[in-house]
């Protein structure tokens, strides 16, 4: 009931939307005389600031079309190379033939020495509300240095309902499945959620004697033992029985969608929980981005629409997913308990000893503690101790681990070096 009265409220919005996007083109637009009145700027500022309150934030693109590799520009192409009904496996396929330089035919190909020995990185993005496109620049700052894959989440909303149901163990066959797809000389690295699932598929493939193994395991911000610093969300996991999640976040998909009638914890719902863990931020983002439209600050105000597309962007996520990582994750604590079991089968991170091992932690990570990923090494015994290494980015927050100036600058040189040294 809840999701059909969020899809009337926006039904209901919908004129009001289109009000303020015409009223915003004909306070803004240099060719209409109503754009020279005085108060034009703050009656285009109000109706923009309205417009995106109240619009639908579809799954942004990621938008990666070329990277620079040994000075050269070369082209990126999006392919998907495995589709399943949950998730495509996406690869940013890098052209460096002739299309690399853009060299007319029939000239000799450039290709660039070495790029095809590159490490082969499998990054598995978190499926917890954002799309994996919140991993941008994770992947743009990764591209000239390796042959990067991606999990692209499918919004559970779009999965019809014949497809069956998606759960925590899935998850964990899907990652299998993509290590074993991209071969033994690959790398795979997790970004908060999936740590668990991530470690799970490889100790799996550790205890069933998998030729193919990752080389490396690179685990960033992800709760492996919740039970370490726990933060407002863990707090919430153990405050709130199980019940209470399932009576009260699970809904079903409207008609209006391919998947009407799914069970899942629903995007707008997720969103809602966001902007409430720092209402007093997001109000004041709004209300700078409001006085930086007035001042004419065009830069400032662009930073805030890009923050916000991607921010604003949810899927929903299928109800036994979810309710099996509150359960198993964050009221069980199942893994560090050594009690995780996938589809009847022990989970033994011990076995692991051919893949390497590095954990990140964000100093001032508020979503995933301090102790939570580092608590793999305790798990991970059978990894000799000169092949694991921890990392605890100073000044970090759960995001600037993986995205901005201290990704890019401080944590990303420590990923190449270990994944080059593993590789």
């Amino acid at each position: 009931m809840l999701y059909a009265l969020h899809e009337f409220q926006h039904a209901t919005l919908a004129p009001w939307n289109h009000l303020a996007r015409t009223s915003l083109e004909l306070f803004s637009n240099p060719f209409s005389p109503l754009a020279y009145l005085p108060t034009s700027r703050r009656i285009a500022a109000g109706a923009e600031l309205f417009h995106r309150l109240t619009q639908r934030y579809e799954k942004p693109a990621f938008g990666l079309t070329s990277t620079v590799i040994d000075g050269k520009t070369v082209r990126i192409e999006e392919r998907v190379v495995v589709e399943k009904p949950f998730c495509n496996l996406l690869r940013f396929e890098r052209m460096t033939g002739e299309q690399a330089t853009g060299e007319k035919r029939g000239k000799p190909k450039a290709a660039l020495a070495g790029v095809a020995a590159q490490p082969k990185v499998l990054l598995v993005a978190p499926l917890s509300g954002h799309f994996a496109t919140l991993l941008r620049d994770t992947v743009r700052t990764m591209l000239p240095d390796h042959d990067v894959y991606i999990t692209d989440w499918i919004d559970a909303r779009m999965v019809p309902l014949e497809q069956g149901e998606f759960h925590l163990d899935d998850y964990i066959d899907y990652v299998r499945e993509f290590i074993t797809y991209l071969g033994p000389d690959m790398h795979v690295m997790s970004v908060c959620q999936p740590t668990v699932p991530v470690l799970a598929a490889v100790s799996l493939m550790a205890t069933a004697g998998d030729v193919v193994k990752p080389r490396s395991m690179v685990m960033m911000g992800g709760p492996i033992d919740a039970r370490k610093s726990p933060t407002a969300v863990n707090n919430l996991a153990m405050e709130k029985p199980f019940s209470w999640f399932e009576r009260t976040v699970i809904q079903r998909v409207p008609i209006r969608y391919p998947g009407y009638m799914r069970r899942v914890y629903p995007g707008f719902m997720q969103h809602m929980g966001f902007v409430a863990m720092n209402p007093s931020r997001h109000a004041d983002a709004h209300w700078e981005f409001y006085n930086h439209l007035v001042a004419g600050d065009g830069e400032s105000a662009e930073g805030h629409r890009q923050f916000y597309d991607e921010y604003n962007a949810v899927l929903d996520m299928p109800a036994e997913y979810y309710l099996d990582t509150i359960k198993r994750v964050f009221q069980e604590f199942l893994l560090p308990r050594g009690r995780f079991f996938s589809r009847d089968q022990l989970v033994r991170p011990q076995d692991i000893k051919d893949t390497a091992l590095l954990t990140i932690e964000g100093e001032l990570d508020d979503i995933s503690g301090n102790g939570q990923t580092q608590a793999a090494h305790t798990l991970c015994t059978g990894i000799p101790a000169k092949r694991r290494e921890h990392y605890e980015v100073q000044g970090a927050g759960h995001y600037g681990i993986f995205s901005g100036r201290r990704w890019r600058e401080d944590v990303y040189p420590r990923v190449r070096e270990f994944i080059r040294d593993h590789s």
